[in-house]
């Protein structure tokens, strides 16, 4: 590249230039389209930069490999789904309306964020020792929450409760899974209905303790 070439860049980075936490945004969503399209073994850190339109120097000051912009990638949606299911749980007393609530959740952040949904749970990264314990990480989380809710309420051991919360949460992720696959040939409100109604058919087997 010519001197004048390099000036020329310089000032197009100088002048596009942008708050770190607002650069490194910029560069997430890029990563989160190419990774998306691409899979991980796939996309380049070239094409990344291209798709954020900056140079790949740039690129390497945030995120020096790219499995470590693969990682920030996944924890940064990871946190907004296990926040979506955390909100959910806490915003009813009621169960009933805390299982839809849930399961609304995640058909949410399928509808806001379909490409992060694809990301997190049709990984070709998933084998990855850092990835698989991101993705455990996350529905331990969900299931957590799930399981405190059954575990006060229906007096079961701590660890029963927490397979019925995985159970839960991964028949929420399964089946919006296939909703999402299936290019939402039935509509959002049949698919979040029938599935909160098993559900909740399901987890209603187990009384309360203060109705027994």
């Amino acid at each position: 590249m010519s001197t004048s070439e390099n000036r020329t860049e310089n000032r197009t980075e100088n002048k596009a230039r942008l708050p770190r936490d607002e650069r490194r945004a910029q560069l997430l969503n890029a990563a989160l389209e190419v990774f998306t399209a691409a899979g991980y073994h796939a996309a380049a850190m070239d094409e990344i930069a291209d798709h954020a339109s900056v140079s790949k120097p740039v690129l390497y000051q945030h995120f020096p490999s790219k499995l470590e912009l693969y990682l920030a990638v996944l924890d940064l949606h990871i946190d907004t789904l296990v926040f979506k299911i955390q909100k959910a749980i806490a915003s009813t007393p009621e169960n009933a309306n805390r299982v839809s609530a849930t399961v609304e959740a995640y058909f949410d952040f399928i509808e806001s964020e379909g490409e992060a949904f694809r990301l997190l749970f049709e990984s070709d990264m998933s084998v990855e020792p850092a990835v698989r314990e991101r993705l455990n990480r996350m529905t331990y989380d969900c299931a957590a929450a799930v399981s405190a809710v059954i575990s006060l309420d229906t007096g079961l051991p701590r660890e029963e409760a927490m397979l019925l919360g995985v159970g839960l949460i991964g028949s929420v992720q399964v089946t919006a899974r296939h909703w999402l696959d299936r290019d939402s040939k039935l509509s959002r409100a049949t698919a979040t209905d029938l599935l909160t109604n098993i559900l909740w058919r399901g987890i209603s087997g187990f009384p309360r303790m203060d109705e027994r």
